[in-house]
């Protein structure tokens, strides 16, 4: 019961820091997300959350997806679930169907995968691409550098509809110039949904344009490694 008082008091803390962020640069906190990352976390932690009426979530896997939301998108109507982590092109399927979002798309093989299913599903996903700012090997992601050919080809090749980017800076590394090199990439390929910032970092994030920022520890507290 404490840590469900504690995850809803600090859930209206990052709504507040959200809103104060906002503000400070300008913007209209309505045109932030806040995607509570409940990855991890059993239904039981989340159903406060949602009780205090949040209604976007991440999630990094589809098979602990499919397990916990169906339920609890029947017990709590609006819920928006959004895929953050790395998606195999086999689980395509299943991803269209579960999500409403899906922001990790970053191979041709994924973009084709995806194209075959929103058609045979009749369900369309808003899409992102996932852009490996830090050129990380380990990492998934696009390269900045073949971002601009990589969109093309999901809407020209795939018949996708792209609305947007995402990234995960190198936590050893300032987050700031990589928010700005996604900004600009979307900027130029006319894409207006950001999906930058997490935690630690989610109001430089809102400084320099985030549409969606993914919350979670500071939220639902620390998670087991997952």
């Amino acid at each position: 019961m404490r840590d469900s008082v504690e995850s809803v008091a600090r859930l209206h803390e990052v709504r507040a820091e959200i809103t104060r962020a906002a503000r400070d640069f300008g913007r209209d906190p309505a045109g932030i997300t806040l995607v509570a990352v409940s990855k991890t976390f059993p239904a039981e932690a989340i159903e406060p959350v949602l009780e205090a009426g949040q209604r976007a979530f991440g999630e990094n896997y589809v098979k602990e997806a499919k397990e916990k939301w169906p339920r609890l998108s029947e017990r709590y109507p609006g819920v928006e679930l959004h895929m953050i982590g790395p998606l195999q092109s086999n689980k395509a399927r299943d991803a269209v169907r579960l999500f409403d979002a899906i922001h990790t798309v970053d191979r041709d093989s994924l973009a084709a995968a995806l194209a075959k299913e929103i058609a045979r599903e009749g369900r369309a996903p808003r899409l992102l691409v996932q852009v490996n700012t830090g050129e990380e090997p380990q990492k998934g992601g696009v390269m900045p550098a073949e971002a601009d050919a990589f969109i093309a080809a999901c809407r020209e090749k795939h018949g996708l509809t792209i609305q947007g980017l995402m990234c995960i800076p190198p936590a050893e590394e300032p987050p700031s110039p990589h928010f700005a090199l996604l900004a600009k990439i979307a900027r130029r390929n006319g894409l207006n949904a950001l999906s930058m910032g997490m935690s630690a970092d989610f109001e430089a994030a809102i400084q320099l344009g985030a549409t969606h920022v993914r919350v979670g520890s500071a939220i639902f507290g620390a998670r087991e490694q997952a």
